[in-house]
Order: structure tokens, then C-alpha cells, then sequence
């Protein structure tokens, strides 16, 4: 692929919605390496943090992916053969550490012929490229991601527990009556139990993969912010003194990221006051809330509106939280950002589509296109049944009477 081909290809993808992101790094890399599906896992996206295109697509699993991702090697493209859905299939694994804590692409190949180092270069720069995009949306915190962040995380939380429990009600069943005595067969009994037991260890090591995915402990979540601000200070007679959370308790992505999305918005505010020589940055969780501080031995004269350019109250909106600014003339200013580490009821969102989920988007895509029911039911791998329950949802939730008012609705958001 040649420089400006190159470029431009990289452009396209990158300018796309989120969710269309990986269709789009699929064409392009479709001809480089022939495949019939793609996947991410994203660690940076606390919503949908596994993302699928092609025939395949449905077929593959967090816990497909989940391996590669914790053994790949940044810049060392992985090619082999990978069991999905019960078969073998050649494939190739691109890992990025441009987020950090990583992400990694599948590609499901048609065939298992070598890439050349050349083609696999291309891959990893795309790859390194699209993460480094995504990373700079968690980053900024920007509202309108935040704002569908959150509502799909509240959903995808919701159902989670939902068929885990509902799961977990039926195997411990299973193996209630199994583990009795009634029975005779001995050895269908002892294979059956075996199933139900690796059936409830798998849903509980589901629910962790989550967890890792969807979640940061506070401690690590504080000290990448730390990380991050300490450059700032480098040239500059200010001392910055951190104190973290101390504790290693989980807090939402979603919430993490604004906290350290606003910190770095106030704290140029705070260094550009005059007779300054030390700003403390902390975070506290203060039971289901997070408080994230800067305070600073300056004038005391910062006013909140000082901090309106910065974003920092339409962000803390989004997640329900808020701003508070205590300054004291002579004494200093301390800023604290409180947020909520549970998620509550969200008003109704500006862009509509933020209330579908991720398979009522793939519906709504297949709408958009002209697809009749049984064509999606095809392509989604689903039932026509299904098919109409989500149309149905979809219509429901857009407030619209028609299917092509929803195909509207999305060709104006794309």
C-alpha cells in the first residue's frame, strides 16, 4: 500500500462513527488479507467493549478474544489457528498498546497462507492508528460519548446480571438433582454434572472478564492520571503532590476517565494563577461516590467560571455529578469534581440513537440499507422472530412510525 493510498485509506476509517469504525478497517484491510470476519476488544470502550463484523462475527466470543489479547505482542502480529464456534479457523491477531490496557483485532481468514512482513506491517499501523483514535475519545471525555457510554453501559450491566442469574439458577438446579441419589445411570450422571459445573465456572469467569474490561481499580486509574500531569510541572517552580485513593477498589471505565478527564482540565486553570508554589491532586471514594480534588496555596480568587471553557461541568453532567469550587482569598482554591460510581436513570439523549443497543444498531444498519427481515435474520445469524422484536424496539425507542423514519434517523447520524 502506497504512501498517500495509505493516508487516505487511514482518513476514511478514522472518520467514521465509533461503531462503524471496524466494518471500515475491515474493507480496507480486506484486500491485504482476504478474511470473512473481524473483531476487536477494546479495553478503552466500558459499553461495548467487543465489537464484530462479517458472517462470523456473531460467532465470536469476549472469551475468544479475551487470550489473545492478554498474550499478544505490540507490533508482533500473531498468525495461526483459533477455534471458534466449535471449529478451526486461520486467523490474524494484531495487538496495539496504544490504549493502555490494550486492544487487540481478529481477523478470520479464508485460508491460512502466510502473510509477508510487508502486509503485516500495514495491519499493525492501521491497528496502532484506530486505537490511538480511541484512546483519545476516553481521554477527553468527550459529552456525547460519555452520555451513550454510560447508557449502554447501564443496559449491558442490567442484562449481565440478568442471564447470570438466571444461568446460575438453572445450573445449580441441574446439579442438585444430579448430585441425588435417585438416579442410576452413575456415569451420565457424574458426565452431566461435570458440564454443569464447567458451565457455572465459565459464567463466573465471564463475569469477571467483565468486570477487568468494564471497570479500573482506583489506585491504577490514579496513578496513570499522575502519570500523565507530572510533565506538566517539569520547567515550573510549582511542586505537584499526588494523593491517591489507596485502595485497589473498582470504579467504572466510564467514570475514570472523566475524572481524569477534568483534572487535566482544571489544572492549567490553577497553574496560570500568579504566587503559586503548590497544587495537591487527590482522589477519595467517599462511599458510591468518587471526589477528585485540586488544591492549591495560591491567591484564592479562581471562580468556577474561569473553568467554563474547559468542559468540566457538561462532562460531570452527563454522569450526574458536580462541580465544587471552595476558594478563600489569602488562603488558596480547592476544586472538587464528585461523581457517582453508580449509574442513575439518564434524561432522554440529543441524538437519538444513543437509547438502541448494540444489536438494535446492527439492526438499524440492516433498516438503513433496505433489508427486509429474513436478509438480517440471515446476516445477524438471529431468528425473523428476533428480527421483528428489535424492529419493533427500534420504531419504540426513536419515537418514529416507519422503518424508513429509522433508516432516516441514521443516515443523518452517520
Amino acid at each position: 500500500m502506497e504512501a498517500v493510498p495509505a493516508l487516505t485509506t487511514a482518513y476514511e476509517v478514522i472518520r467514521r462513527p465509533l461503531g462503524r469504525v471496524l466494518p471500515r478497517l475491515s474493507a480496507a484491510l480486506a484486500d491485504l488479507v482476504p478474511h470473512r470476519a473481524a473483531a476487536e476488544l477494546s479495553t478503552h470502550c466500558a459499553h461495548s467493549p467487543l465489537k464484530t463484523h462479517g458472517d462470523l462475527g456473531p460467532r465470536i466470543t469476549d472469551a475468544d478474544l479475551a487470550p489473545l489479547l492478554a498474550a499478544g505482542v505490540p507490533g508482533r502480529p500473531w498468525q495461526g489457528t483459533l477455534t471458534l464456534d466449535g471449529a478451526r479457523w486461520p486467523v490474524l491477531a494484531v495487538t496495539s498498546h496504544a490504549t493502555p490496557r490494550g486492544a487487540v483485532l481478529l481477523l478470520v481468514r479464508h485460508d491460512a497462507a502466510p502473510l509477508g512482513d510487508d502486509v503485516l506491517a500495514v495491519a499493525q499501523a492501521l491497528w496502532d492508528l484506530v486505537t490511538c483514535h480511541f484512546d483519545r475519545f476516553a481521554k477527553e471525555a468527550l459529552p456525547g460519548a460519555l452520555a451513550r457510554s454510560r447508557a449502554a453501559a447501564g443496559t449491558r450491566a442490567r442484562l449481565l446480571a440478568e442471564l447470570g442469574e438466571a444461568h446460575s439458577a438453572t445450573l445449580t438446579g441441574i446439579l442438585g438433582v444430579l448430585r441425588g441419589r435417585a438416579l442410576d445411570d452413575a456415569a451420565a450422571r457424574a458426565a452431566a454434572t461435570e458440564l454443569a459445573v464447567d458451565a457455572l465456572v465459565e459464567l463466573r469467569a465471564r463475569a469477571e472478564r467483565d468486570r477487568e474490561i468494564a471497570e479500573e481499580p482506583a489506585d491504577q486509574a490514579f496513578d496513570r492520571l499522575a502519570d500523565s500531569l507530572r510533565p506538566l510541572v517539569r520547567h515550573s517552580p510549582v511542586r505537584l503532590v499526588f494523593g491517591g485513593p489507596g485502595v485497589s477498589r473498582t470504579v467504572p471505565a466510564d467514570v475514570a476517565h472523566t475524572a481524569r478527564a477534568v483534572v487535566r482540565a482544571v489544572l492549567p486553570a490553577v497553574l496560570e494563577q500568579e504566587r503559586l508554589s503548590r497544587v495537591h491532586v487527590g482522589w477519595r471514594l467517599a462511599g458510591d461516590e468518587l471526589h477528585a480534588a485540586v488544591r492549591d496555596d495560591g491567591p484564592g480568587t479562581l471562580t468556577e467560571r474561569e473553568l467554563a471553557g474547559a468542559r468540566v461541568a457538561e462532562r460531570l453532567e452527563v454522569l450526574r455529578g458536580r462541580l465544587d469550587v471552595d476558594a478563600v482569598p489569602g488562603w488558596g482554591t480547592t476544586v472538587t469534581a464528585v461523581l457517582p460510581l453508580r449509574a442513575t436513570p439518564a434524561e432522554p439523549a440529543a441524538d437519538p440513537l444513543t437509547a438502541l443497543g448494540e444489536r438494535e444498531l446492527q439492526v438499524l444498519e440492516h433498516l438503513a440499507r433496505g433489508h427486509r427481515n429474513r436478509v438480517i435474520a440471515q446476516e445477524l445469524h438471529i431468528s425473523e422472530s428476533t428480527v421483528k422484536f428489535h424492529v419493533a424496539n427500534i420504531l419504540t425507542k426513536l419515537g418514529v412510525a416507519s422503518r424508513g423514519e429509522a433508516a432516516a434517523l441514521f443516515h443523518a447520524a452517520a
